[in-house]
């Protein structure tokens, strides 16, 4: 890697900075010069945002300023030495005279942690720095950069001594993490003894020892200054220090700890281990969710507002549904709202998938969502809504991480973010879709209709349930459809009553998520980005646009599915009850309000009263799993 990106023009021999910032300004000259960044400015903001997060001054002179930015167009290494030192905020409190800049593109690979890795095994040579130092040109600076660790004289003895465990890891999960797995790697090598370090870095976590590796180590070596997870190695010779111990002393450290006593890890650490990897399993999937969530409620906001807007002031009740009368201006603003509605389904899908596995997974997440809501791609009447985009997103981001996680010649690696992940992820998740997926929905939506048909002259109370529960189910789904297109279907042949009860479940789900985060606000229950997605779902709720709780469903869908179900199931049980009727393809308030449904006022309490079911619903769930997870915690 330091081969592919670094050259004798990116190597400033003499820096004229005398300052932190100077120094900055100075390297990032060097690189736009090269034309390795097209903008200074934001790479400026980039380095200092990163140092921000701890400062990258090391011992003996050396710093490693670095970021990802997007102003990076090709990733490189630029090495400045300063002779006279400058005040850089070392730990050592020395003046740092070696920098190394490195610069990364704001994508999926991790050039300046790998890069980070291999510089480690040259600053932790010994010498190395002060013959870097004593470089009189580039060429020869380039040269000791460069220099095959086989070249270098080398303690190794034939027959291995035993086998030791390291475990390093620095907050920032950067630098110190490998110049620590390097210390130790070089340390044991000189002493005599196999070993394997595990690395907890902002990569995650490399290089972990199996169990039966665990079982043969003579000594485990924690050098980590995060929390591991410390019950595996019950029973064996430990020493547990700071991250910055073996770079000092390796072979002491060693030493130390082939002799240490037996660690023993008590059962409630054991337990607790359990759980917490339990734990963050779960914290990474509603991470994961969350990530396609918040990129989807502006859709959501912006598209149902706009939506229920024109609806609602240029809309007019017709057989076809709510219509807007040809050449007004609210159908242009109609269309824009459609445009935000149809984007927002590839929206949680792709962005789940990017949560995954970075920006590699970004395009094919999308074109998945896209996918999996358009039925037409597997003959389908209605697509998987937003529970085939989840799907989608996390069959794809698993399947790119795994895609970018192979070891690929180094000429092809750079192609596997930028071309091999994604035109892969997208014929991975089209295929699954089409040729797999997709003909169970198709069935299923065709066995739906026909058991909803079968049930069209049976009892009203059991048809309202399952008409309902369809309508609440899945926001616009294969499920909401099914039944939504039964009911405009039933129109045709005059019985109104099948889409009067529709009517009456379709906005249910939006204003029960709406009254729940009002409902749910003192208790803490919902975050500020749902209250603030609440306020536009009730907007949506009056004029029927069930997708308003699609932001809910998709971050808590125990609690919400289960909740808009029953509540949709109340109000058309009570619609079908009541003999309320309804004579265009469209639900919510706005239609009863406009005349199209025979009982107006009867209508607006079924909705309101299906609306109070939900919330109600949803806030018992939400607290019921609140308390479960602190009785988790305590």
């Amino acid at each position: 890697m330091i081969t592919r990106l670094i050259n004798q023009d990116l190597i400033s021999l003499n820096l004229q900075a005398t300052t932190k910032e100077e120094v900055f300004l100075e390297l990032i000259d060097v690189l736009h010069g090269q034309g390795r960044i097209s903008d200074k400015q934001q790479f400026l903001a980039d380095i200092k945002a990163r140092e921000e997060l701890g400062n990258t001054g090391f011992e003996e002179g050396v710093a490693l300023p670095h970021a990802k930015s997007a102003a990076v167009i090709e990733p490189a290494v630029v090495i400045g030495v300063s002779r006279t030192g400058i005040e850089y905020g070392a730990e050592d409190g020395l003046p740092s005279k070696l920098f190394f800049m490195i610069a990364s593109p704001d994508g999926g690979d991790n050039h300046h942690i790998e890069v980070l890795a291999e510089l480690s095994s040259k600053l932790i040579e010994d010498g190395f720095i002060e013959r870097f130092f004593a470089a009189q040109n580039n060429q020869e600076a380039l040269a000791l950069l460069l220099e095959k660790p086989e070249e270098q004289a080398a303690v190794q003895t034939d027959v291995s001594k035993g086998f030791v465990i390291g475990v390093t890891g620095c907050p920032a999960g950067v630098a110190h993490t490998y110049l620590a797995a390097e210390a130790l790697e070089k340390g044991a090598a000189e002493l005599g003894y196999e070993i394997k370090v595990e690395t907890n870095g902002s990569i995650g976590v490399k290089n972990s020892p199996t169990d039966e590796e665990i079982a043969r180590a003579d000594a485990i070596i924690v050098a980590c200054d995060k929390q591991v997870d410390m019950a595996r190695f019950a029973g064996k010779r430990l020493v547990e220090t700071n991250v910055k111990a073996p770079i000092r002393d390796a072979k002491g450290l060693i030493n130390q700890a082939l002799s240490a006593p037996a660690y023993q890890a008590s059962a409630s650490a054991s337990k607790a281990t359990t759980a917490e990897k339990a734990s963050q399993t779960r914290s990474d999937l509603y991470r994961y969710l969350m990530n396609g969530v918040s990129h989807m409620i502006p859709f959501v906001v912006t598209g149902g507002l706009l939506i229920a807007l024109a609806l609602a002031i240029g809309g007019k009740p017709t057989e076809a549904g709510m219509a807007i009368p040809d050449g007004s201006m609210w159908n242009q603003i109609l269309n824009v709202g459609v445009v935000a509605f149809t984007l927002m389904i590839p929206i949680l899908a792709g962005y789940i998938a990017y949560a995954i596995a970075d920006r590699p997974a970004l395009a094919p997440g999308l074109i998945g969502g896209w996918i999996a809501n358009n039925g037409s791609f597997y003959g389908a009447e209605a697509g998987t809504g937003f529970i085939g985009a989840i799907i989608a997103g996390l069959l794809v981001g698993y399947f790119v991480k795994f895609i970018t996680s192979i070891n690929y010649h180094k000429f092809i690696q750079p192609l596997v973010p930028i071309m091999i992940a994604p035109i892969t992820g997208s014929l991975f998740i089209a295929g699954l879709f089409i040729f797999v997926i997709g003909a169970p929905i198709a069935s299923l939506m065709d066995g739906l209709t026909a058991m909803l048909t079968s049930m069209s002259t049976g009892n009203v109370v059991l048809l309202g349930i399952v008409l309902g529960g369809m309508a609440g189910f899945d926001m616009g789904g294969p499920f909401n459809k099914v039944a939504f297109l039964f009911s405009v279907g039933m129109i045709a042949s005059g019985q109104t009553q099948f889409m009067g009860a529709m009517a009456c479940a379709i906005p249910v789900a939006p204003l029960g998520m709406a009254l729940a985060t009002v409902l749910g606000r003192k208790l803490e229950l919902f975050e500020a980005s749902e209250i603030e997605a609440g306020k536009a779902s009730g907007a949506m709720g009056l004029v029927g646009i069930s997708e308003g709780a699609i932001p809910f469903a998709a971050q808590d869908p125990m609690s919400v599915i289960p909740a808009n179900v029953l509540g949709s199931m109340v109000a058309a049980v009570m619609a079908f009850s009541f003999g309320i009727t309804n004579s265009v393809a469209h639900g919510g308030p706005v239609v009863a309000l406009l005349g199209a449904m025979n009982l107006p006022i009867l209508a607006l309490v079924c909705m309101a009263s299906g609306a109070v079911v939900t919330a109600l619903t949803c806030v018992t769930l939400k607290k019921i799993r609140k308390a479960k997870q602190i009785a988790a915690t305590a």
